[in-house]
Order: structure tokens, then sequence, then C-alpha cells
């Protein structure tokens, strides 16, 4: 026996992946490889070139079709967006109808036709909305943009002038009025100064309110029609990435809206961030009741405080204070309720966090176990709820006008 010979087929696939931060490229190539294995000592012995097979008289010879050449195929492109700038975020884009700027009264024109100075003039837009024009007379300007008006005065203009050029430009800009509401230091309307923007109104408004959600400010801007429309700018992202603050310039008649954040919406949003921003209030209003001071009294500290910082700046005594009885009394808005958190002040000195807490405007701190229990009985008999913070603050300075009982020893313990 010379040997026993096993043909076989063997057919790879090599996949060569090459991924950069970019581009995924996929490079497919086929090997097609014959061979034949021997096993032990055995010689190997060339096959046959002969593969065609015996035809018997009489057969039909069946002609099989010849093998389709295998071309390697082009690599294949797939773009890829680099992991590293999946979350960056997106470029600030304004509504087009927010963009072009609108005439309205108050604003001055500059009026320039070649050729005919007599024609050329500076017209300011009055109440109703119109300009006068030497030979066309009154002409309504109100809520057109630049070119648009440049249309409209060169039409007037053509009635007199074969094909007058007519130039338009804005020589003096009405004041801004706007309104700010939501979550800032003081609501209302406020005229803004020659850079109408949205910091700039926030800042007048006595900057925001520890509460306020900064990523979804809304611009409400109210057309001649009566209709509006709106634009919601993100603060906090390009505050966040050291970004520019978004540009857009207000108009007279604006409003702007700040939210409040919502429960649940605070993931990947820095209050803190926030709070030492320029964009909200400087300064907070804080209560303080101390039964070692008797006394109750007003301190400002800058936005963001914690606990402790107008724990100190209230100048409290450690000597014969029980720290370990301390709240924090807070109006909640939407209850019409005063929400009363207990502390551990001996706790929150030593390092735990979770007892220094961040303040918000108007919190009432109320220090010394008796204390701490003469109002929670205040407040838990007091069935009506507060009509608003005004309500909340006139509570504690009904306690203030009848310090005596307030303050008077009670038990065993006078702390």
């Amino acid at each position: 026996m010379t040997g026993v010979f096993f043909p076989q087929q063997f057919k790879a696939l090599l996949i060569l992946g090459v991924h950069t931060s970019s581009t995924l490229l996929l490079t497919a190539s086929s090997i097609l490889w014959f061979g034949q294995k021997s096993w032990g000592n055995e010689t190997v012995e060339p096959a046959s070139t002969n593969t065609s097979p015996t035809i018997e008289p009489n057969q039909t010879q069946r002609i099989e079709p010849a093998p389709t050449p295998f071309t390697p195929q082009s690599p294949i492109t797939i773009p890829v967006v680099p992991f590293e700038l999946q979350d960056t975020p997106q470029p600030f884009r304004v509504n087009p109808q927010f963009r072009p700027y609108r005439l309205g009264p108050g604003d001055v024109l500059a009026i320039s036709v070649p050729r005919f100075p007599e024609l050329s003039v500076q017209a300011a837009v009055g109440p109703e909305g119109n300009i006068v024009l030497p030979l066309v007379g009154n002409v309504s300007v109100r809520g057109l943009t630049l070119e648009e008006a440049t249309e409209k005065i060169r039409s007037g203009y053509n009635q007199f002038v074969i094909d007058p050029v007519v130039t338009v430009g804005l020589a003096a800009q009405r004041p801004v009025q706007i309104s700010v509401t939501g979550e800032v230091a003081r609501p209302g309307l406020y005229a803004l100064g020659l850079l109408p923007r949205v910091p700039t109104a926030l800042l007048t408004a006595g900057g925001t309110t520890t509460q306020a959600d900064l990523r979804q400010v809304l611009i409400r801007r109210f057309l001649v029609d009566g209709s509006f429309i709106e634009q919601k700018v993100d603060l906090f992202t390009p505050l966040a990435a050291g970004e520019p603050i978004p540009d857009l310039r207000l108009e007279d008649g604006d409003a702007v809206i700040v939210p409040k954040l919502q429960v649940g919406t605070l993931q990947n949003y820095n209050r803190q961030l926030v709070a030492n921003s320029n964009l909200v209030q400087p300064t907070i209003s804080i209560r303080v009741l101390s039964y070692p001071n008797q006394a109750l009294g007003n301190i400002n500290v800058p936005t963001g405080s914690s606990f402790l910082d107008a724990f100190t700046a209230a100048g409290v005594s450690l000597v014969g204070t029980d720290l370990d009885s301390v709240a924090v009394i807070r109006f909640d808005p939407e209850r019409g309720r005063a929400i009363v958190r207990e502390l551990n002040a001996r706790r929150a000195l030593f390092g735990d966090a979770s007892q220094n807490i961040l303040l918000q405007d108007n919190d009432v701190i109320v220090i010394g176990r008796n204390l701490v229990g003469r109002i929670t009985y205040a407040l838990n008999i007091f069935t009506q709820p507060f009509r608003d913070i005004l309500g909340f603050l006139l509570f504690f300075q009904e306690l203030t006008d009848n310090a005596t009982n307030l303050f008077r020893p009670g038990g065993n313990n006078g702390n």
C-alpha cells in the first residue's frame, strides 16, 4: 500500500479591521488554496491533472458552467462619530424669524437717494408706525425689516423719479423695554441700554434665583398681527463648557421667561456652578433665630453659600449652643407651606456634607432645641397656607414682635 490521500479544499476569509477616531475601514479578501495532505511517513504524490469524468457510450455529456473568477471588492468606508465628540454641545441656532430687526415707533431711519438730495432725509418712526417722506407723505413701516422698508420707500419715490436708487439705514434704535418673569430676583419691566442681550436682561432683574433652569430660558416676541414667536436659549451648556453665551439681541416688547427647575431634571445640572456665575443674584437674604443670642436678625451672604457659611457669618457663639439641634425652614411656593429641615451643626462642622446644605434666598435658620420645637409647633397649628413668600416672612416678623415669649426659658434646658 503506497498510501492514502485525502484531497481537501480550504477556503479562508481574512478580515482586517482598521479603526480610527473617525473611520472604520473594512477590507475583505478571499484566498483559495488547494492542497493535499498525507499521513505518517507516506509519500505525497501529485494529483492527476485529468479530472474530467469518463463518458460511457450512449451517455449524454453534461457541461458544467465555468466557475466565476473571484474579484476582490473595493474597501468599504463607514463614517463613525468619534466617542469624544458624541456629547459635544450643538451650536446655538437662532429661529430665522428672530434674525431681522423690525422697525417700530422711536426708530430713526437714514434715507439716501443719490442725485436727489431733496429726497434724502432722516425720518423718525412715529407712534402710529409711520414716517413722513418728501412728495410721498406718510408711509407705514411698523413691523418691517430694513430691506422691506427700503423697497416700500423706493416704490413711493418711483412715482416721481424713474427707477430711484434708495438706501435705508438705522440711524438710531428705539429704546428697548422688556419684561422679565419667572425665577429672577426682581420680576418686572425694564429698559435696556445699547446692548439688549439676554444676560443683560437677567442681571438688570437682579439675577436668577437658585431655582432657575438656565437650560430653557424662553424669549417670546410679539408680532404686529398679535401673534408671537418663541426662542429657547440654553445658557447653562456654554457656561459649563466654557463657550461664549448665545448672542441673541432683544427687541422692544420681548418677554424673557426663566423657568423653574423641575423634579427629575437635575441630572447633569451643576447648581453650584450656576451659583458661582454672574448670571444669578449676587447675594441672598437669610434670617437667623438664635436662642443663645436671644435675637432674630437678617444677614446677606453670597449666592451659593452653604449652611456653615451663614452660621459663621451670623456670629453664633459655640459656647452654650446646642449644635445638635438646628433647623432650616424654607418656603415652598407650590404648596404654600413651610418646609422644616433639621440639621446637626456639630456633624457639619466635622465635615458631614449631608448636614451642610446649600441655602436659598429667604431661608430661616433656627438654632436651639427649645426654639426649634416652638417654631415647629407654631407652623403645625398654622393651618392656613401662606399666600406667598411675603406671608411666610411676615409670620417670622410676628414672632419677632413677640420675642419675649419666643425666647423665654422653657423646661430644664433653656437652650
